[in-house]
């Protein structure tokens, strides 16, 4: 039996048939045509290494979500080196207009866009009024048709991150489960945010996940007030704790330089690094595009619903 053959003879490559029943491989989740473009909303001072973790973080998605359209935008950006979250806003809109304008000319029928031309997540793991206050004006000063999502936690798998980051930094076992033991592992967290009070209380929801996998005391406090990891660590150390660590519960750029460095030296222990380019935090930021969007991965054909 001779096979479909292509230009110069080459065979062509097939599709597979799809496998019946219930049992066969659900069909790869893909982002739809037209959809908006997910935008990254970067605070803090723009710098090289802030553009390549974001940058990074829009990797992930992409990988999560293929044919995802993705884009770094700084809440601080001068729209020269460091591309605005207004700028790049603007620039999603005029593609999409752009598109639509080809397609026409093309002879194509095409419905005229409507909905929002791109959807903004903030790089921020918790709470933080005044940087949400400022991305949401930078959205509306874009002029552009756009949604805002929430931010990323609290959330289980940002837990897992702070988990990784203390056992990275030798403060923490890898898994609590295996007999070694980390002569520096911390009997006592102090898990450090930005953002005010409400920030803290929303960073006492993931501790208590982290507590459950460290098996230690966790407690959060506020990097942007004087004195509050200080008071958290003495709380800490009066309840029994005696070796603790600072686990910073943020991304990085909307830190302050020196901010931790200045916090952990009044508390007298050492820290993490912050949570960065950990996997998960694309995966959140993807998350908070698809929920907006109603987009859910596909059900496997044949599995019961939960």
């Amino acid at each position: 039996m001779s096979s479909p053959t292509g230009p110069a003879g080459l065979p062509v490559r097939m599709p597979r048939p799809r496998q019946p029943g219930r049992h066969r491989r659900p069909e790869p989740l893909a982002a739809p045509e037209g959809a908006p473009a997910l935008v990254l909303a970067v605070p803090g001072e723009p710098s090289a290494a802030a553009r390549s973790l974001a940058e990074e973080l829009v990797s992930i998605a992409r990988s999560e979500l293929p044919g995802l359209e993705a884009a770094v935008g700084f809440l601080d950006g001068d729209d020269t080196e460091y591309v605005s979250l207004a700028g790049v806003l603007q620039r999603a809109a005029a593609l999409r207009v752009e598109r639509y304008e080809l397609a026409r000319a093309a002879g194509r029928e095409v419905a005229e866009p409507e909905g929002p031309a791109a959807v903004v997540v903030p790089l921020l793991v918790g709470p933080d009024a005044a940087l949400t206050d400022r991305i949401r004006q930078a959205v509306s000063d874009s002029g552009a048709p756009a949604e805002l999502t929430d931010v990323l936690g609290p959330h289980p798998l940002l837990a897992e991150a702070l988990h990784v980051r203390l056992s990275e930094a030798g403060l923490a076992r890898a898994d609590r489960a295996r007999l070694f033991t980390v002569t520096t592992a911390a009997d006592g967290i102090v898990l450090a945010t930005t953002g005010g009070a409400e920030a803290v209380q929303a960073a006492g929801i993931t501790g208590m996940l982290l507590a459950a996998r460290l098996a230690v005391p966790v407690m959060a406090a506020a990097l942007d007030q004087e004195g509050s990891v200080a008071a958290v660590a003495a709380q800490l150390r009066d309840a029994g704790s005696a070796q603790l660590a600072v686990a910073p519960y943020l991304v990085g750029p909307e830190l302050a330089p020196g901010l931790l460095d200045e916090a952990t030296k009044a508390a007298g222990c050492p820290a993490a690094e912050p949570l960065g380019a950990y996997p998960a935090i694309g995966r959140l930021a993807l998350s908070g595009y698809m929920a907006l969007l109603g987009i859910s991965p596909r059900q496997q054909e044949g599995a019961p619903a939960h």
